[in-house]
């Protein structure tokens, strides 16, 4: 394991941001790598952030990383999750309602 716990997120939304403002708050957690179905907005969260853009999920599943923060919209998070999951990578995931149990 690297000197730092590598976080990948998928998703570049409000929530993705929260999280990954919070890590800048901890020590030895860093977002490597941030993946969405718009490169674009990949690249603008990257540059906040500080992290490699990726254009899909799936490449970011590619990524070394030690886990994958979840952020997109309810409905995806199970495919999400199973694609990081299917990928090798732990999963955290954000549930706020009963729909992603």
């Amino acid at each position: 394991m690297s000197e730092n716990f590598r976080w990948g997120i998928i998703g570049t939304g409000s929530i993705a941001k929260s999280f990954a403002r919070d890590l800048t708050f901890t020590s030895g957690h860093v977002v490597t790598a941030v993946g969405s179905r718009d490169l674009s907005k990949a690249e603008t969260f990257a540059a906040q952030f500080n992290c490699t853009p990726l254009g899909s999920y799936e490449e970011l599943v590619e990524q070394d990383l030690d886990a994958v923060y979840v952020a997109t919209p309810h409905p995806m998070h199970a495919p999400n999750t199973i694609l990081a999951l299917q990928g090798g990578k732990p999963v955290l995931r954000k549930a706020l309602c009963g729909k992603c149990t």
